[in-house]
């Protein structure tokens, strides 16, 4: 399609650096709930959802921004960055909204008024209006800018579903109960994830983890389950961590353990593509266990994002280099 693109990699990598210090990495997949949960139900009750409204459209602010991109770890969330002064912005809002009141909650539509929070449409980098990225995991994973047809909108939004189906749970739930489960009728949560996310927010990481592995005794390929187990494992370890580590192991490059407390700082901070490296220059200058150690905790690292993430691609590129 002529009007729709893959955000600019630098851009795109600007961007998912300011969603991830706009949401809390640490809680993010580890906030993860059953798959026959219906997800956008729950964004609504704090995003701005009016009334009449179906409760997967909402009306972004500032305040709810951080809330409302939660929501993207269960269904895509598409994110129309428009102003009121602009004719093509209302045109391409009323066909979003429009498919999405059909949607059942396969995917949240979240308007932005830029001219009421001007700060979100400088986190996407904003160039013209409308502007709309598709959001998954707290990741951009795709945009486009300016008017779209309803025909080409409507493929747009399917590729989107077909691409993050089988990642992103809420997808087949919204679809499954478009038109079929009242709006206030909602699925049981699953007591497992309840659990594991209470423990987490208790800071009891222990027992979160013992959680999530319950779950994987049972259900191995439970993509959930890893996803909140990674992110526990890493929080435990991140919490420990003296920010000061980075710079022993700027002094000190064979010393295995400052390298890997050194990456999770950064990775703590948000200085992911720095963490990456650090790790992948280590397992350059290490051999036999201590190179397996280092690679086993950067692939680690590497769980805590979406599989399409630019930066663990690249990651992986160069520890393969590395290693070979």
């Amino acid at each position: 399609m002529e009007h729709v693109t893959r955000p600019d990699p630098r851009k795109t990598a600007a961007l998912s650096a300011a969603l991830s210090g706009a949401v809390d990495l640490g809680a993010l997949k580890a906030r993860a709930e059953a798959a026959a949960r219906q997800p956008a139900a729950s964004a609504s009750a704090s995003n701005g959802a009016a009334a009449g409204q179906v409760p997967w459209i909402v009306d972004v602010t500032e305040a709810t921004f951080q809330a409302v991109v939660e929501q993207s770890l269960q269904v895509p969330v598409v994110v129309h960055l428009g102003a009121s002064y602009s004719p093509e912005s209302q045109q391409l809002a009323t066909s979003l909204e429009k498919l999405a009141q059909v949607s059942g909650g396969a995917w949240i539509f979240a308007r932005v008024d830029l001219e009421q929070a001007p700060r979100i449409g400088q986190a996407f980098g904003v160039q013209s209006v409308p502007t709309v990225v598709a959001i998954a995991a707290g990741q951009p994973i795709d945009a486009f800018a300016g008017p779209l047809g309803d025909p080409e909108l409507k493929q747009w939004i399917a590729r989107l579903l077909d691409a993050l189906r089988d990642r992103l749970p809420g997808i087949r739930a919204g679809e499954a109960n478009a038109g079929a489960v009242p709006a206030d009728e909602e699925p049981p949560e699953d007591p497992r994830f309840v659990a594991a996310e209470e423990a987490f927010e208790q800071g009891d990481y222990a027992g979160a983890q013992a959680a999530y592995e319950q779950i994987l005794a049972s259900e191995p390929s439970n993509e959930l389950a890893k996803a909140g187990l990674a992110q526990v494992k890493f929080a435990a370890r991140a919490e420990a961590v003296d920010p000061s580590v980075v710079a022993c192991a700027d002094a000190a490059p064979d010393d295995i353990d400052a390298q890997l407390a050194a990456a999770d700082a950064q990775i703590a901070a948000q200085q992911v593509e720095e963490a990456f490296k650090r790790l992948v220059d280590t397992v350059r200058r290490v051999f036999g266990d201590d190179r397996d150690r280092v690679r086993e905790h950067l692939v680690g690292l590497f769980e805590l994002f979406p599989s399409d993430d630019p930066r663990v691609a690249a990651a992986r590129r160069n520890l393969a280099s590395a290693l070979f």
